[in-house]
């Protein structure tokens, strides 16, 4: 009889407070299993109604993640993707509003045979299918799957059912579960407290689980000590008490979590077939020691109107450190707002170069077009990406005479509306899913920055937005010195503008930040980062 292999699944809940790190220690746990041959996959529950990340606010949720399917996503898939070094489909994002249309869609089409539909089978099940689509489309050894919110949230109980009934249908050796919970420091009585993390495991242990393991997120290092009491309290072995005090980088968290033996816990737990003696984090390690350069030192601006909540860009953050780690300088962003009567020139100054980041809307638009000039003026790298591209063919355009150029996004009845909508995009009325999203094809022209960059001629690379650069413009920009060093393979849609003679003037329609990885910086930042290195060095 042949055996039949499960897919192992880790399932990760919060509790105490949100914004915990639970992604971040979902991605180490699963960094560490794939450094050892695994096949890992992982999938992100958000409770809320919305369908998906798409119209949610960057200010209250952060950036919005696109996979290559062209799903728009939470930003924890971000960090799966950078830490697995995987492309994750849309799928691995289940949303409340994804679980309960699907229901009352098979409802409608009477799939339930008129039954009354319930959550319970009905939503529980339609929430295991979703989870069990992910394993089985890529054959994964091991499935990550974090809840999100804390456990206690109303919302979250559906989910926290069916998890709980994977646990019986899967098997106790192929699911465990990890609850991350934070040990708060109190100054005035001098000591940790770990009365939260003893509510916590009492609150989940009350929806019929009981965590495996339980990671104690802490300010500072806690002691053996503290860890066998809440071992204690909570009812868990001493083994599978973790502490992950705060680190300078969120890439360090798995070497914390690897000398913490998470390992071998998981692999006893689990059974999984792995050599639990050897390391196999080096890579990971040194790239971990890049991060930490101290000199040379760059700074980069990234100019957008976000600012307050620097999760709303995550991923070109993390990208621009890929690529200092990558070059050995030391990285320092300065974030500056772009919606302001005048950006300030002392500020810009003082940058080694200038990124423009995504986004939509005209508020914050002149600002970013002021800095567009200013590097053109100073001679400062600049790099643009999507909103960042249209501003530089904006700034440009008004720079050879087209004195109201602008984006149709913002001004109605443009003379020069250099960058507009597409054809097919003006036929929408609804809000989310309208984009082009998710990887395209992008046809590179050689003797440029960008084929220079990727040395490749033809890419593929994640979109997210509903305008364009405008052809009716193309010949007059092109003749007065824009270079289009990129677009779509039958040459109809211009994914990248450069200019001649600057260090580094590169915009792109596509979100390259999306698929850097620490491991293996994107091209593109590569070649900008080190531009701004050689330009301040000359």
């Amino acid at each position: 009889m042949e055996l039949i292999y499960l897919t192992k699944y880790i399932i990760i809940t919060g509790g105490v407070v949100s914004s915990i790190g639970k992604g971040i220690t979902s991605a180490s746990i699963g960094r560490i299993l794939r450094s050892h041959g695994l096949k890992v996959g992982a999938v992100k529950i958000d409770p809320y109604l919305n369908w998906d990340s798409g119209t949610l606010n960057p200010y209250q949720h952060g950036e919005v993640f696109v996979t290559y399917d062209g799903m728009e996503t939470d930003l924890d898939l971000g960090h799966y993707e950078r830490f697995l070094d995987v492309e994750l489909p849309g799928t691995a994002n289940i949303t409340t509003g994804k679980v309960y249309q699907s229901v009352i869609n098979k409802e409608r089409n009477g799939d339930f045979l008129g039954a009354c539909v319930q959550i319970i089978p009905h939503i529980t099940d339609e929430i295991k299918r979703m989870i069990r689509k992910t394993s089985e489309n890529e054959d994964y050894d091991v499935v990550l799957v974090e809840l999100g919110g804390t456990v206690g949230d109303i919302e979250s109980q559906p989910f926290l059912e069916a998890l709980r009934q994977l646990r019986n249908e899967e098997g106790y050796d192929n699911l465990m579960f990890v609850h991350v919970t934070f040990v708060p420091y109190l100054n005035a009585a001098g000591e940790f407290k770990t009365k939260p993390t003893q509510h916590s495991t009492k609150e989940l242990r009350s929806t019929g689980i009981s965590p495996d393991m339980i990671v104690c997120r802490s300010q500072e290092p806690i002691d053996d000590d503290l860890k066998r009491k809440i071992a204690h309290f909570c009812d868990v072995a001493y083994d599978a008490v973790i502490n992950t005090p705060d680190a300078s980088s969120i890439y360090e968290v798995p070497l914390v979590m690897e000398k913490e033996n998470v390992k071998q816990y998981i692999a006893d737990r689990l059974k999984l077939d792995i050599d639990v003696d050897s390391f196999k984090l080096t890579e990971w390690s040194e790239m971990v020691k890049s991060l930490k350069t101290e000199d040379p030192i760059i700074t980069i601006g990234v100019v957008g109107k976000y600012i307050s909540l620097e999760d709303a860009y995550m991923s070109i953050r993390e990208a621009l450190k890929h690529a200092a780690a990558e070059i050995g300088v030391k990285l320092n962003i300065e974030f500056i707002n772009s919606d302001v009567e005048v950006l300030d020139t002392n500020i810009l100054s003082n940058l080694d170069g200038i990124l423009i980041p995504g986004g939509f809307g005209e508020r914050g638009i002149e600002g970013k077009l002021e800095a567009v000039e200013y590097a053109i003026v100073n001679k400062v790298p600049i790099f643009g990406i999507c909103l960042g591209m249209h501003s530089m063919v904006i700034q440009f355009a008004r720079r050879i005479g087209m004195k109201d150029a602008n984006s149709s996004e913002f001004v109605r009845g443009l003379k020069y509306p250099v960058i507009d909508m597409m054809e097919e995009q003006k036929k929408i009325k609804q809000m989310g899913g309208s984009m082009r999203l998710g990887s395209y094809e992008c046809k590179l022209k050689k003797n440029t920055k960008a084929y220079d960059a990727y040395n490749e001629d033809l890419i593929q690379e994640r979109h997210r937005h509903r305008y364009e650069f405008n052809n009716k413009f193309k010949e007059e920009l092109v003749n007065n010195g824009l270079i289009l060093s990129g677009s779509t393979v039958d040459d109809f849609l211009i994914e990248m503008v450069e200019l001649d003679n600057h260090p580094w003037f590169l915009g792109c329609q596509f979100h390259p930040e999306f698929k850097s990885r620490p491991n293996r910086a994107h091209p593109l930042f590569v070649s900008f980062v080190k531009s701004v290195y050689d330009t301040k060095s000359n």
